[in-house]
Parts: structure tokens; sequence; C-alpha cells
């Protein structure tokens, strides 16, 4: 998101700019172990209490999350 601090004030809306990017930030954590560093520290911390957490058993989850996601947060963008 740092990344993007100087591009966004120079968008139309940069208000619903920062949403989408905060959005877009959130998705990718959602969607597979791998999106987000956090996602991995607890896979193993479940790991290390013999409760593993496997890519296909958290995409299983994180798929329709995502597009569940996705379909609420477009939806609220576009109405305001």
């Amino acid at each position: 998101m740092l990344a993007l601090k100087p591009f966004v004030p120079t968008f139309a809306d940069p208000l619903k700019a920062w949403l989408v990017v905060a959005m877009s930030s959130t998705l990718a954590g959602n969607f597979t172990l791998i999106g987000s560093v956090a996602n991995l520290i607890v896979a193993e911390q479940a790991r290390a209490q013999r409760m593993p957490v496997g890519f296909w058993a958290y995409f299983k989850v994180g798929l329709p999350l995502t597009f569940v996601t996705l379909a609420a947060g477009t939806w609220w963008l576009a109405r305001g």
C-alpha cells in the first residue's frame, strides 16, 4: 500500500481508490495460504500443534470467501 501513496492522491476519487487498494490487499490474504505472511505464521503455529493446514484445505475455504468478499466490496464501492 505504501508504494501507491504517491499515486493515489492523483486519482479522480482518492478515497475510493484507497478503499480499492485496501480491499485488494485483504483479498490476497483470503484467497490462498501463501497470500499473506500472517497466514504462513498461523499455519506454522498450527503445524507445531499437530493441526496442519494445507494449501488445498485453505483454498477450499479461501476461494468462496474471496468471491463473497469481492462481490460485497464491489457492490459497496459501486453504490457510493
